[in-house]
């Protein structure tokens, strides 16, 4: 048996390796249990809990966040919880000083079997990131959007199930219509807007995610009630949802000042349709624009440069309703 190689007798010789490694940096002297400042850190943390205002804002983080659409003061929550705005919670001052409003919102809020919180100055506050709130702060419920390609295979089964009435002026008010808005970034025009497509008949309402309104408290009470049973789709880009419908055999109109055509005789009313309406400032977009198939205007004065959107939309789903029934008439 051959004798065995003696290693190094100085030194590791590579044995404890991780030994030599770093230990890290050192911790700093709040983070070390055994240090003073570690003690001070704790008790200013006991300190900061303690505070009513910071107590307060933790309290309301639970219930609420910057997204949420919230209704504040006496007045708007009353005409809020009468329109029927879809709401989840209502927010109520400890120890308010109840008038005929207040009394009132608390029934309402019973009706519609909404939860009823009571919270204190400070976290009324919070909750409405505002001190105006005059004692109530209802948070409505977000507004359920439907999608593009829902809308659409509804509208053309309602036109396909249409098609076998014998009235022409029945098959022709069936023929899908829709109304597209780009750039309007006003809830209560967009709500005007939901109210005039549910009044006409329209199929939905189409938006962009981006650079305009979404259908918040405002836009419901301005609509009257009609966004609980108008659908309202949102599409990444406006644009392209227009090419898409139109590879279905839609046609799309778009309503500006400087229309060769006038609204209601473009002759496409009778198909399925796209009204695309843009904002009172900028009007469409330049690529909306180009997809366009027509550009109709409004007749108006020369003392008045535009119309609002909601104002133009009520005129154009009118002028293509009644082209429409004329076309049936025929």
């Amino acid at each position: 048996m051959g004798a065995m190689k003696k290693g190094p007798t100085k030194g590791s010789g590579g044995k404890h390796r991780n030994a030599l490694k770093g230990k890290g940096p050192t911790p700093k002297a709040e983070d070390r249990v055994y240090h003073k400042a570690y003690k001070a850190k704790k008790a200013a943390d006991r300190r900061k809990m303690a505070d009513p205002r910071l107590a307060a804002r933790r309290r309301a983080a639970k219930f609420t966040s910057e997204s949420d659409d919230l209704v504040i003061g006496r007045n708007a929550v009353l005409e809020a919880l009468r329109c029927g705005v879809p709401a989840t919670t209502l927010y109520v001052a400890a120890r308010i000083e109840h008038d005929d409003r207040t009394r009132e919102i608390v029934r309402l809020a019973g009706i519609h079997g909404l939860h009823l919180l009571e919270a204190d100055r400070l976290e009324m506050d919070r909750i409405a990131r505002s001190s105006n709130h005059q004692g109530v702060v209802l948070k409505a419920q977000p507004f359920q959007y439907s999608s593009l390609a829902e809308l659409v295979d509804r509208a053309d089964k309602k036109a396909r199930a249409m098609e076998a009435a014998d009235s022409e002026s029945a098959r022709i008010a069936a023929r899908p219509l829709f109304i597209a808005l780009d750039g309007v970034t006003d809830p209560q025009n967009l709500g005007a807007v939901i109210r005039s497509a549910a009044a006409f008949g329209a199929n939905g309402v189409i938006l962009p995610e981006r650079r305009s309104a979404s259908v918040n408290a405002a836009a419901w009470k301005v609509s009257a009630g009609a966004a609980a049973h108008m659908p309202v789709a949102r599409v990444v880009n406006l644009t392209k949802a227009l090419e898409g419908l139109k590879e279905r055999g839609y046609y799309v109109v778009g309503l500006d000042g400087g229309g060769d055509k006038l609204v209601g005789e473009t002759g496409f009313e009778s198909d399925p349709l796209v009204v695309v309406l843009g904002s009172e400032g900028s009007g469409l977009g330049r690529l909306v624009r180009e997809t366009c198939d027509a550009i109709a205007g409004i007749p108006i004065s020369s003392s008045v440069e535009s119309l609002n959107a909601s104002v133009a939309a009520g005129i154009s789903l009118y002028a293509v309703s009644n082209a429409r029934r004329k076309a049936a008439a025929e």
